[in-house]
């Protein structure tokens, strides 16, 4: 199987370094600082997992010319999907699978639009990884896991062969025959945690600890479902009890999104909050009438409009 890794980030450049050293036949496409960083270090990780080097990493530029791939992995930020697709549609064939594993769910809809959903597959990961000053990936917990599978649902032949590519790289993967609702599941989950950490400027456990602040949470929470609800997509058991571990119980716990304002970053406010919004109607009015949900995002948008007008 030929691998293309859309960029060499901290998440694409985990999973393709994984999948590289497993003897998989993985190129990175990258720009040009990138790739003579890794002609000159390689691709190094330091991981709980495992540290890895990878010397002599395949490589190729934007514009330049290979035969379709068989699988292409993209992890890019949401705000850059546009330009990543301009970067690998000349590798993308009849029989080309596309694995993004982007939060939200736009990118999808894009994607199917550009090259038909029977290339295009669901998928996400669950990883917390960086690029340190020296633009080598760190692993920062033991988490690294895939779950992905068709967009119309059930098993196939390719989703299988992916699998199982990436269980001999030690890679945690679940193929999912409903990707969708666990797509969907992750969004909420996501758009909860960015919008209540974001709006208090705080860890889970700093919120709990704060006046009403667990009850911030449980309506973002509310609304957020009510917008998954309104969208076909119910969530069960088993979800809640992930949420309840994870947003109601005390623990450092942020998100990334809080992490990219702190940091003065571009973040992925409108396609985790402003998509939601916009596929729920006044599903996610909130409690009185009022949407924290919509209150959030105005928060952010409004903190990128300082950014554009003081960068």
């Amino acid at each position: 199987m030929r691998i293309l890794v859309v960029g060499a980030g901290a998440v694409g450049g985990y999973f393709g370094g994984r999948l590289a050293a497993a003897g998989q036949d993985v190129t990175f496409l990258v720009r040009g600082p990138r790739a003579e960083k890794l002609r000159q270090d390689g691709l190094v990780i330091r991981s709980a997992r495992g540290d890895l080097t990878l010397h002599d990493v395949k490589t190729v530029l934007a514009g330049a010319t290979a035969d379709p791939f068989d699988l292409v992995l993209l992890s890019c930020k949401a705000y850059s999907l546009e330009d990543a697709i301009d970067s690998f549609k000349p590798f993308v064939g009849e029989s080309t699978a596309i694995l993004p594993l982007l939060n939200g769910m736009r990118h999808i809809d894009v994607l199917t639009e550009k090259f038909g959903e029977a290339r295009v597959l669901g998928g996400q990961c669950v990883i917390a990884a960086t690029l340190d000053a020296a633009q080598h990936i760190v692993h920062l917990n033991e988490s690294h896991a895939i779950t992905f599978g068709e967009l119309a649902g059930g098993a196939s032949e390719r989703t299988q062969a992916i699998a199982d590519a990436m269980s001999g790289a030690n890679i945690d993967v679940t193929i999912s025959e409903n990707i969708r609702l666990r797509m969907w599941e992750k969004w909420v989950f996501l758009a909860t945690l960015a919008a209540s950490t974001c709006l208090m400027r705080g860890s889970v456990g700093e919120m709990l600890a704060a006046p009403d602040g667990k009850r911030v949470i449980e309506n973002l929470l509310g609304e957020c479902r009510a917008v998954a609800g309104h969208s076909g997509f119910s969530m069960g058991p088993d979800f809640d009890a992930r949420v309840t571990a994870t947003l109601f119980t005390p623990s450092p716990l942020t998100a990334s999104m809080l992490r990219d304002v702190e940091n003065h970053s571009h973040t992925e406010a409108d396609h985790i909050l402003g998509d939601l919004i916009s596929r729920g109607g006044d599903a996610q009015k909130g409690e009185h009438g009022l949407s924290l949900l919509r209150i959030a995002y105005t928060h952010l948008k409004t903190y990128e409009a300082r950014q554009t007008r003081t960068s």
